[in-house]
C-alpha cells in the first residue's frame, strides 16, 4: 500500500498546523446534513396539511433522500479520492444549499419527492468527504479519536439544533423556512473552507468507472425500494422485480470491483473483521432507530399536542447524551475495549426502545426524556467508536472509500428503517375504526386525520381523533419493540465481530 500514499509522513504532517480550525469547517458540513434530516420530521405535519400527500407519498418524502444518498455514497466517496476531497465537499455544499431552496418552495408531493432526491445527490458528496479529510488531517490516533468524537458530537448537536430552530421557524413562518436555514451554514462552510481546508486526493487513482457508478445506484435503490414496497403492500410482483434487479446489479458491482485494476470500492476492505463488524453495527443501529425517530415528532405534536418548538426541546436529551458520550468515547474504548463500548452502547439503546413499548397518549415526559437520554448516550458511544475503527483500519489513501461504506451503511439503515418500521406504524394506524362519516384521507396519515377533523361535527371529530391517535401510538409502540429487538441483536453481533479490536495508540500504522 505504501506506493500509493502521498508524501511520506513527517513530524510536521502528523501535527498539521491549523488542523483544528479545518475540523471546525468540516463539522459545519455535518451540521448541515444533521439539521436537514431532523427538521423534516418536525415539518411533516405541516407538509401533510399543505401538500396533502398520501401515506405512501409521505413515506417517500421521508426516505427518498436516503435511497438516493445510499446509492451514490460509494461513488461520490471514490470521486472525492480522485478529483480532491476538498473540491467535492465545496461543490456538494454549494449544491446542497441551492437545492434546499427547491425543497422550501415545493408545491406538490411529487415536486417535494424530486427535491428530496436531488438533495440526496448533493448530500452524498458531503459525509464521505468530511470523514476522509479528518483521516488525512489527523495522523495521531488519539487526536483523530477526539476529532471523530467532535465530528459525531456535531451531528448529534445538529439533531438538537434542528428541531429547536425548526420549531421556532414553524411557529413563526411557513414550513419551507426550515430548509432555508441551510443557506447561511452553507455560505460559511464554502467561504471559510476555501481558505482553511487542505486539498487531498489519492495519487494515481485510475479512472472513475461509470459502469460501477450505475450498478451501485441501481442496486441500492432497487433493493431498498423492494423492501419498502414489500413492507407496505406485501410481496407484489413489482417489489419482487425491483429486488431481483437490485440484487443482480449489486452482484455485478461486486464482480466488477474484483476485476478492475483500480476499483471504485476495494472489496478487500471487508476482509478486515473489525471494519465489517463496525459497518454492520452502524447499519443495524440506524435501522432500529430511524423508523421511531421519523414518527416521534408526530407523536409529540399530533398526539400529545405540543407546539413545534416544545417538541424540539423535548427531543434534546438524546442529543445531549450523544454529544457527551461522543467526546469521551475514544478514551473509554482505550480504557476498556472497543467491543464492550460498542456492544454496551447498542444494548443501552435496545433497552431504552423496549421501555418505549409502553407508550400511550398520556405518557409522561420523565419516561420519554430518560429513554431519549439513554438512546443518545448509547448512540454517541457506539457510532463514535465504530467510525474510529473504520477510519483506522484502512490506509489513508482509501479514506474516502472507507468513509463512504460507513455512511452507506448509515443511510441504507435509515432507508430500511423508515421503510420497514415506518410501514409497521402506518399499517397499524390505517386499521383504526372511526365513527360514521370518517373520510378516507383520515386513514392515510395522522396529519390527514387532524386536518379532516376540522370539517367534521365536534362529537364525531373527537371520537375519530381519539381512535386515530390510539391506533398511531399502538403502531409506534410495536415499531419500538421491533427496533429494540434489532438493537439487542446488533449488540450481540458486535460483541463477537469486534473481539480483539483495538484503537491505535501511535501513528505508525499504514505509514
Amino acid at each position: 500500500m505504501t506506493s500509493t500514499l502521498q508524501p511520506t509522513m513527517t513530524t510536521e504532517t502528523v501535527k498539521r498546523p491549523g488542523r483544528w480550525l479545518a475540523l471546525g469547517v468540516l463539522v459545519l458540513a455535518v451540521l448541515l446534513v444533521a439539521v436537514d434530516a431532523t427538521v423534516l420530521g418536525l415539518a411533516t405535519p405541516y407538509i401533510s396539511e399543505d401538500l396533502k400527500p398520501s401515506g405512501t407519498q409521505l413515506l417517500w418524502i421521508g426516505d427518498v433522500y436516503s435511497f438516493v444518498i445510499a446509492g451514490l455514497l460509494v461513488s461520490m466517496g471514490s470521486l472525492g479520492d480522485r478529483i480532491g476531497r476538498k473540491r467535492i465537499l465545496l461543490i456538494g455544499a454549494t449544491a446542497f444549499g441551492a437545492i434546499s431552496v427547491f425543497n422550501a418552495y415545493a408545491t406538490t408531493p411529487e415536486t417535494m419527492i424530486v427535491a428530496r432526491a436531488l438533495l440526496g445527490v448533493a448530500g452524498a458528496t458531503l459525509m464521505p468527504a468530511t470523514l476522509a479529510l479528518i483521516r488525512n488531517l489527523f495522523h495521531d490516533p488519539r487526536e483523530r479519536s477526539l476529532a471523530v468524537g467532535i465530528w459525531g458530537a456535531t451531528a448529534s448537536a445538529g439533531t438538537a439544533v434542528g428541531p429547536i430552530v425548526g420549531g421556532f421557524l414553524l411557529e413563526h413562518f411557513w414550513w419551507g423556512s426550515v430548509f432555508l436555514i441551510n443557506l447561511p451554514v452553507m455560505a460559511v462552510l464554502v467561504l471559510v473552507g476555501i481558505k482553511l481546508l487542505p486539498e487531498s486526493r489519492t495519487a494515481n487513482p485510475g479512472p472513475w468507472d461509470l459502469a460501477s457508478v450505475m450498478l451501485s445506484l441501481v442496486g441500492m435503490i432497487g433493493v431498498v425500494y423492494a423492501v419498502k414496497e414489500a413492507a407496505t403492500h406485501g410481496f407484489a410482483w413489482s417489489a419482487l422485480a425491483a429486488g431481483l434487479l437490485g440484487a443482480a446489479a449489486l452482484y455485478g458491482f461486486v464482480r466488477r470491483q474484483l476485476t478492475l485494476p483500480t476499483p471504485l470500492l476495494d472489496m478487500r476492505l471487508f476482509r478486515n473483521r473489525g471494519f465489517s463488524g463496525a459497518v454492520l453495527a452502524d447499519l443495524l443501529t440506524i435501522l432500529g432507530l430511524s423508523g421511531l425517530v421519523f414518527f416521534l415528532s408526530q407523536y409529540l405534536q399530533l398526539v400529545q399536542g405540543r407546539r413545534p418548538f416544545e417538541a424540539g426541546l423535548a427531543e434534546l436529551p438524546a442529543a445531549i447524551g450523544a454529544v457527551v458520550a461522543g467526546l469521551i468515547a475514544g478514551r473509554v474504548a482505550r480504557r476498556f475495549s472497543v467491543r464492550s463500548v460498542v456492544s454496551g452502547g447498542l444494548a443501552a439503546i435496545g433497552l431504552a426502545l423496549a421501555a418505549l413499548t409502553v407508550l400511550d397518549q398520556s405518557t409522561g415526559y420523565p419516561l420519554l426524556g430518560t429513554a431519549l437520554l439513554v438512546v443518545g448516550v448509547g448512540a454517541g458511544f457506539s457510532f463514535t467508536v465504530t467510525a474510529d475503527v473504520i477510519l483506522s483500519s484502512v490506509p489513508k489513501e482509501q479514506a474516502g472509500s472507507a468513509s463512504a461504506v460507513s455512511e452507506t451503511a448509515y443511510e441504507l439503515g435509515a432507508a430500511l428503517g423508515i421503510a420497514a418500521l415506518g410501514s409497521i406504524v402506518t399499517g397499524v394506524y390505517r386499521d383504526f375504526t372511526g365513527p360514521a362519516g370518517t373520510p378516507a384521507a383520515a386513514h392515510e396519515s395522522l396529519g390527514g386525520a387532524v386536518e379532516a377533523a376540522a370539517g367534521m361535527p365536534a362529537h364525531s371529530a373527537t371520537a375519530m381523533l381519539d381512535a386515530a391517535r390510539t391506533s398511531f401510538v399502538d403502531g409506534l409502540a410495536l415499531a419500538a419493540g421491533v427496533g429494540a429487538a434489532v438493537l439487542l441483536a446488533a449488540a450481540v453481533a458486535a460483541w463477537f465481530l469486534l473481539r480483539g479490536q483495538k484503537l491505535e495508540d501511535s501513528a505508525t500504522k499504514h505509514t
